[in-house]
């Protein structure tokens, strides 16, 4: 084992890099005594050791007998020739500056002195100097003596940062710091990067863009108009929020990001004893050398041979020496400082803070004590025996044996295993923060690894596969090296007889970072992961930018004003040029009245809007109707308003995701409901064998073979009867034993509670239902289930799992290999030819139908119950022979060893050996009960003119039952089915297939399978969208998630609707994101859909209100905010306009300075923007007539129409008030200004009351509160005022009439309008 002190050090020398043939390596100083001895100063710390440069001598290069010559050093030192021996020796194999020899590399045999027996000169390091030559006998490295890994390095040749093929990991070995570190770092920006990114971010925005360019105009004197700040101040105002909002954000980030990198773990620091002795006591170890005098000589006491040997005979006679002086200690250690190969100890509720190797997992009762003083000895293997089995030897013996095995330790500090274990190193960990999982998963120590003592850790070796993203695959290897000096021999003599234990590790080995350790155990486990290489920092992609269409509208009349801009500038300029006075420069003239016009453009646009949506996602977050629904992008919640198109997942968002199982077939009869009773009478029968009134006898265990018990209490049955019954027996067994099913006790309210964790729901339910027909599951751990008779509370079947086959989304079958116990209760199951070994299966009906044995009806039985909404598992069972098994298991094994097509392979031997033929047992019917008000719901949302499409990875059947029962397809619409649709049908059934579905859109749904979806968008992408947009109804079944993600996407570019997706699974995640608008539930199945949506909801009728209220308030008060506040811009425009025309075209400034900031900001944005609290109609009306939510899809609230009218109307009347203002006032005086500007003023009050459909008193307050301010106001703008004429009815006639000609006009044609075609939500006011 390497130094520590050397982990952290550039140029240290690494086990697995540095390319040595042998961790067996002697120091020169050991072996040569003729090298001077330095004095103190020749010993420096270790800890300190980046000063020198260590040399070490690989036992493998030392011979004698022949002579080579050495290559002069090639770092730039000259070496003299009685020192080219020892510097050719240390810089053999390291001509790239690496730090050993390497296997391999050395082709020669030279001895280690020359024969005439010279003195060897002292050594030089890279910079020189003397170098130190450590006195340390390294540890044997059993990585070395395996094929092809000779000089294997940290991380294979050609691996990157990010990627690379394979990692070899040396436990509690740091490698070259070539890996990532282990910091989480969620922050956007740093300090460097956040001014020019959110400042390019800002001014990618036509509005600030367009602002930035007329505040830097004012720098220039030619087309200064007034104050700078006038034009900077509300500019640096919106960056100054926005910018704000992302410092706060980021802020936030890191907070929580240094929160997590803060948090400390321990870890286990692994030291050689002797390397502690070496530093407190190196002179008293230096008390045997010769004197300065006698090496100064180089006069040797012995020979160097004799020295050699002396050592390897040291070797092979104290073990201890070589391996087992590990001292163990705990420290402390921030997560940003862990590192690959660290070990860490973990317990209950800790998170996971790298992706991790499980290596041993035990009680918290029972805890490893780690030895402050170096371990004793440990045993030797041949009292322990191998830790892996041979794989000639025969599976059922080792099964069998297993008992007697697992109470023996390896070392006296070796405690049992995780609580719900039993002994054999399982742990449960919580994966919600990874991949929205909420069921615990089952996570297991390799069997290598568990009977370890953690001193002994230094003897693995992790080859894992290169960093990816996926969450439920991972290939390695675990390896674990020799401990005899018999090792040592053996390598010197032939490398390939050394033997080296190999376990593959799979994911269920694992623990990704962000996880949780679940259960009350103390998991030890190596760092393989950090940082950026995690499988949660690979899996996560930032979500793309969605902007509401709201926004896209907006940039687009935006645009329209700063043309209208340019164009009204110009023709100023021009008409002035006609006339004659060309003045000053055209261009600077023309840019003089671009600024003038500014405020057609309004800053404030912007601001209005962003707050509005901030008030918006407050409305909803407090809706005491939708609790817990969260708001996460707060910039679109106007498109709730606008959507089309409705894209749903089945499971557990239109249904419950609580499972009940219903209904079983057994071949020739069905049990659901009251018949469920008979299922009950059955199992007390069949479970009761053995069972006598007599204390002395003990009940029998029951296997498949045990004859069913036909009579109870003396009443005899008939044949057909007993056949029944035996056939509910083995159907009832199998559900209670082929599962994942684990269970764990807890306290709830003092009392203890029985309670089942298991990956899938359906798993659980059946559990459950076996308990209640009374078979109880009573406990399972990695190697042994045991269930019990609940009328009885006995034992009645213990078997002992050989093999478990997982449920696969690919596979969609999980199957078990079990071994029953025989003989009674409490009899320990021996070793007997005649074991009875099962394999057990069940999974969906496509995959079993394949893998049983013939039948007449299966597939009638399976279309029966999916059409009653049911959810359909197929159950089998085959017997195996002990040598079929043992055959298999070698086969298997040798399979799980592979680093490449591991999977594949793994799964041909279990088709090959195990899945074919299985006797049918029977089919189970699970019911998944509908959400709340997903009926209702559905309806509504039809009526509201939004076509559903419900995609989902359920069989046809099911989603054909759910579809209907849910009121997602009426009555009156038939559904037309595509199913095995693919290339080989050719194009014409598909086209003619579109055909009849384009001839009667309205009354047809469409239900089509995952294949037959897939061969329509690969080859007619357009002509299935074209046709498939117009159904009232689309129900996709046995999707994918990435196809749910393409439907998505095809359905936005195709019909440049707005589209929402709502799930509640990790497989929904990729669909909702492709949304315009993603919805997600907090459901059973986890959180991560609901984090990555923009709304998250907790229930599916939830969305409703959504829509229909919040939506419909949203989307209507945005669109009058931003006509509104472009009025207010664009009619101030307009009498700047009219001044400039009356003041013979010269461009100066009507309002200057804080009239101009004042007008909009304090005089009228608080009755403006008091609109976002108006609704036209009542929750009530918008939920009874949601015929008025489709109108809004149209988009007339903010149209081209409905812009030009206020372009219209803004024109009339700036046009009356400055036109008026100048007519009855003198034009150049102050009192023509304050006539001017406080119309102005009044008429935006005024014009918002005009609007406004239902009062709240705010609104009221907001209007009559600003009239105040600014009368209040008026006393201090004396510089812009004539205050003495101000207060004079001269003055209070002329706004009084001219107000009332410019609002009257506009409000008689808006009333007579509504009175002439009123618009649908007055209609079903009735006003």
């Amino acid at each position: 084992m390497s130094r520590p002190h050397l982990y952290h050090q550039p140029n240290a020398p690494d086990p697995l890099s540095d390319g040595s043939d042998s961790d067996t390596e002697l120091d020169l100083q050991e072996l040569d005594h003729a090298t001077p001895e330095h004095g103190p100063r020749s010993y420096p710390d270790p800890y300190k050791t980046q000063q020198r440069a260590e040399r070490q001598i690989p036992l493998r290069t030392l011979r004698v007998g022949r002579t080579r010559g050495f290559s002069r050093q090639k770092h730039g030192h000259d070496v003299s020739g009685e020192g080219e021996d020892l510097q050719g020796l240390l810089l053999d194999g390291n001509r790239h500056g690496d730090s050993t020899g390497s296997l391999g590399v050395v082709e020669d045999d030279a001895p280690l002195l020359q024969p005439s027996g010279r003195r060897v000169s002292k050594a030089y390091t890279n910079e020189g100097r003397p170098g130190f030559l450590s006195s340390r006998l390294r540890s044997i490295s059993f990585v070395l003596g395996q094929p092809g890994l000779e000089s294997a390095p940290t991380e294979d040749t050609g691996a990157t940062q990010a990627g690379g093929t394979s990692r070899n990991i040396s436990i509690g070995q740091h490698p070259p710091p070539r890996f990532p570190p282990n910091a989480v770092s969620n922050a956007k920006y740093s300090a460097w990067s956040f001014l020019p990114r959110t400042l390019y971010n800002e001014f990618s925005f036509f509005f600030n863009m367009y602002f930035l360019m007329v505040a830097l105009s004012q720098a220039i004197p030619p087309l200064r108009i007034g104050y700078l700040s006038t034009y900077v101040a509300p500019l640096a105002f919106v960056l100054a929020i926005t910018l704000g909002k992302e410092a706060l954000d980021d802020i936030a980030r890191r907070r929580r990001d240094a929160e997590a990198n803060r948090e400390e773990y321990t870890v286990l620091r692994l030291r050689d004893s002797s390397e502690i002795q070496w530093i407190k006591g190196k002179r008293k170890r230096r008390s045997g050398l010769p004197s300065n005098k006698d090496w100064g000589r180089g006069v040797s006491k012995r020979s160097r041979l004799d020295a050699i040997e002396e050592e390897e005979e040291n070797l092979g006679e104290d073990n201890q020496g070589v391996i087992s002086n590990i001292e163990v200690d705990e420290i402390d250690i921030k997560s940003r400082d862990l590192k690959v190969g660290d070990i860490l100890k973990l317990g209950k509720d800790q998170r996971v803070p790298a992706d991790l190797v499980i290596l041993k997992s035990y009680t918290t009762e029972s805890s490893i004590t780690v030895p402050s003083i170096p371990a004793a000895s440990p045993v030797s293997s041949k009292e322990t025996g191998p830790l892996v089995e041979p794989l000639e030897e025969r599976p059922i013996a080792r099964t069998l044996n297993a008992g007697k095995d697992s109470k023996r330790s390896t070392s006296p500090d070796i405690s049992t295993s995780s609580a719900d274990a039993g002994g054999v190193g399982e742990t449960f960990i919580r994966t919600d923060q990874l991949d929205g999982e909420t069921d615990w998963k089952l996570r297991l120590a390799s069997p290598l690894t568990q009977s370890l003592d953690p001193h002994d850790f230094t003897r693995l070796k992790i080859v894992a596969g290169k960093p990816s993203k996926e969450v439920n695959e991972f290939v390695g290897t675990v390896e674990y090296g020799p401990q005899t000096s018999q090792g040592v021999a053996k390598r010197s003599a032939n490398d390939s007889d050394i033997i080296i234990k190999t376990s593959p590790l799979t994911i269920d080995n694992t623990a990704w970072a962000n996880t949780v350790l679940a259960s009350n155990a103390t998991v030890l486990a190596v760092v393989v992961y950090t940082g950026e290489q995690t499988r949660q920092a690979l899996s996560t992609s930032p979500s793309r930018s969605k902007a509401g269409l709201l926004e896209y509208e907006i940039n687009n009349l935006t645009k329209i004003l700063c043309a209208l801009t340019l164009t009204l500038s110009v023709a100023l300029v021009a008409i002035r040029g006609i006339e004659g006075r060309p003045g000053q420069q055209w261009y600077v003239a023309v840019t003089r009245f671009l600024i003038l016009f500014s405020t057609i453009v309004p800053i404030s646009l912007r601001v209005n809007l962003d707050m509005g949506k901030s008030v918006y996602a407050r409305f909803i977050e407090r809706d005491q109707d939708i609790p817990g629904t969260v708001v996460r992008t707060s910039t679109i919640p106007e498109e709730l308003g606008r959507i089309e198109y409705l894209l749903s997942d089945k499971t557990g968002t239109l249904t419950q995701n609580e499972m009940d199982l219903k209904k079983i077939h057994v071949g020739t009869v069905s049990y659901a409901n009251e018949a469920m009773d008979e299922v009950r009478t059955y199992i007390r029968q069949g479970f009761s064998t053995g069972v006598t009134n007599d204390a002395t006898h003990t009940a029998s265990l029951v296997t498949p073979s045990s004859t069913y018990a036909s009579t109870s209490a003396g009443a005899s049955t008939t044949r057909t009867r007993r056949e029944i019954g035996s056939r509910v027996r083995d159907l009832v067994m199998a559900l209670a034993l082929c599962h994942n099913v684990t269970p764990s006790t807890e306290e709830y309210k003092g009392q203890s509670v029985t309670t089942y964790q298991a990956s899938s729901p359906d798993e659980i339910a059946i559990v459950r239902w076996a308990e209640s027909v009374g078979l109880r599951l009573m406990h399972r751990d990695r190697h042994t289930i045991t269930l019990q008779s609940v009328d009885t509370s006995r034992i009645v079947v213990r078997v002992k799992i050989l093999e478990v086959f997982p449920f696969t989304s690919a596979g969609k079958r999980m199957g078990i290999i079990l071994q029953f116990s025989q003989g009674s209760e409490s009899a320990v199951s021996s070793l007997e030819s005649s074991a009875e070994v099962w394999f057990y299966q069940k999974g969906a009906d496509t995959a079993m139908t394949s893998i049983v044995a013939a039948n007449d009806w299966l597939d009638e039985e399976t279309a029966n119950m999916a059409r009653e909404g049911l959810r359909t598992l197929v159950v089998g069972r085959r017997k195996l022979s002990i040598q079929h098994y043992n055959e298999f298991s070698m086969r298997y094994k040798q399979a799980s060893m592979s680093l490449q097509n591991r999977d594949s392979s793994m799964s041909k031997i279990v088709k090959d050996y195990l899945e074919h033929n299985l006797e049918l047992l029977g089919v189970t019917g699970v019911e998944d009960k509908l959400q709340k008000d997903v009926k209702s719901s559905l309806e509504l949302l039809r009526n509201a003119g939004i076509k559903i499409w419900m995609l989902t990875g359920d069989k046809v059947e099911t989603a054909r039952c759910v579809a209907v029962s849910a009121k997602l397809v009426s009555r009156t619409q038939h559904i037309h089915t595509i199913t095995h649709l693919s290339k080989a049908s050719g194009s014409s059934a598909a086209l003619d297939t579109l055909s009849l579905l384009r001839s009667k859109p309205e009354t047809t749904a469409l239900l089509i399978d995952g294949d037959s979806l897939s061969y329509f968008l690969t080859y007619h992408r357009q002509d299935f969208i074209s046709v498939a947009v117009l159904l009232p109804a689309v129900i996709a079944c046995r999707c994918s998630p990435t196809q749910k993600a393409d439907i998505a996407t095809l359905i936005r570019h195709f019909t440049r609707k707005r589209v929402l997706c709502i799930g509640d699974g990790g497989n929904d995640v990729s669909m909702i994101q492709a949304a315009d608008v993603g919805v997600g539930i907090v459901g059973k199945e986890g959180r991560q859909a609901s984090l990555a949506a923009d709304f998250s909801i907790t229930t599916f009728h939830h969305l409703t209100k959504l829509l229909v209220w919040h939506g419909r308030n949203s989307y209507k008060r945005s669109a009058k905010l931003a006509q509104f506040v472009i009025h207010r811009g664009l009619i101030i425009s307009v009498c700047q306009t009219f001044y400039s025309i009356a003041t013979q075209l010269q461009p100066h400034a009507l309002y200057r300075d804080w009239l101009l900031v004042g007008y909009a900001t304090v005089y009228t944005m608080a009755p403006v923007f008091s609109l976002v609290l108006d609704k036209d109609v009542d929750e009530g009306l918008a939920n009874l007539y949601p015929e008025l939510y489709k109108e809004l899809t149209t988009g007339r609230s903010l149209s081209y129409r409905t812009f030009f009218v206020w372009v219209a109307v803004s024109i009339y009347q700036g046009g009356i008030i400055q036109g008026l203002s100048q007519i009855l006032v003198n034009l150049d005086s102050d009192r023509m200004v304050s006539v001017s500007f406080t119309v102005l003023v009044i008429n935006e009050l005024i014009m918002v009351a005009f609007e406004i459909v239902t009062w709240h008193w705010i609104m009221a307050v907001s209007i009559v509160g600003t009239a105040a301010i600014y009368v209040g106001s008026v006393p201090f703008l004396g510089g812009y005022f004539d205050l003495g004429y101000v207060w004079s009815w001269g003055f209070a006639w002329r706004v009084a009439a001219i107000s009332a000609i410019s609002l009257i006009p506009p409000y008689c044609i808006k009333v007579l309008r509504r009175t002439l075609k009123p618009p649908s939500y007055r209609k079903v006011q009735g006003l």
